[in-house]
């Protein structure tokens, strides 16, 4: 009884809920707002807006499940917020700041992250209740969107043109295009012993973070992307290893069980 009581509260209930359905609302919102300032040339507003989705996006699902008021339509509706403001709206921006001089390379790059992005989301919702959730295969496209924002917001912290050096930007976008349809294993901090169980020089390291935030936004939220980024690969080989030894460890017993001595 108390089985299937826990598996009906882990469906997502049919119906629609107010309140995550404002966040993920104004997540779409933030993305049709970057789409429009980068039309009209305005990339530094339109990373800051694709970034803001990303803080939505994030506080949606949080709200969702806290108030249990999970429900398929707020998947789906989540789902195709997600692509506009994370997959549209970064390609868009990144073909008009930088990629635009490469001519049919640059709009190709730019629908390749798109794509990407949106078979991201597709095989998320495939495997939503078959992967165990502790942590992303692929990189969220929210990561790949935040990314590209980060990366034009470091451009003009120094002053520099996108256009100036476009096959930087053209590589980074194939890289993440990568990223989001590979089977890389990315950290998705879920873990709630994560934040209760932290020790005094995590807490310290957290704080540091926050404050180098503050103080210098472009420059850290551009290299804690490169990080996360960087960590997919090692997680990745470290869980590959793991499980190579427990392999090894189980066939180990099975020898010693198969031949007693």
């Amino acid at each position: 009884m108390k089985r299937n009581k826990r598996i009906n509260k882990d469906k997502p209930r049919r119906g629609i809920y107010i309140l995550p359905n404002i966040f993920t609302s104004l997540n779409i919102f933030c993305g049709f707002y970057a789409i429009i300032a980068s039309i009209d040339g305005k990339y530094v507003t339109s990373a800051i807006a694709i970034i803001i989705a990303v803080v939505f996006d994030i506080l949606d699902g949080k709200i969702a499940r806290a108030t249990n008021t999970t429900s398929k339509f707020g998947v789906e509706y989540d789902s195709l917020a997600d692509l506009v403001s994370f997959g549209v709206a970064p390609g868009v921006m990144m073909y008009l700041w930088a990629l635009k001089p490469l001519g049919r390379i640059g709009w190709l790059a730019a629908f390749l992250f798109m794509v990407c992005g949106a078979l991201r989301l597709a095989r998320f919702n495939a495997q939503v209740d078959t992967v165990a959730g502790d942590y992303f295969t692929g990189l969220p496209i929210p990561a790949g969107a935040g990314m590209a924002a980060a990366t034009v917001l470091f451009y003009n912290k120094f002053d520099m043109a996108g256009t100036s050096n476009c096959i930087l930007p053209l590589i980074m976008l194939y890289i993440l295009s990568f990223l989001m349809v590979s089977t890389v294993k990315y950290d998705c901090f879920k873990k709630p012993e994560l934040f209760r169980k932290m020790n005094f020089n995590v807490l310290v390291t957290v704080i540091l973070i926050l404050i180098f935030v503050a103080a210098q936004p472009s420059i850290a939220l551009f290299l804690l992307g490169v990080a996360y980024l960087i960590s997919g690969p090692f997680k990745t080989i470290r869980l590959m290893r793991h499980s190579k030894q427990e392999k090894a460890e189980i066939h180990e017993t099975d020898e010693q069980i198969s031949n007693p001595l």
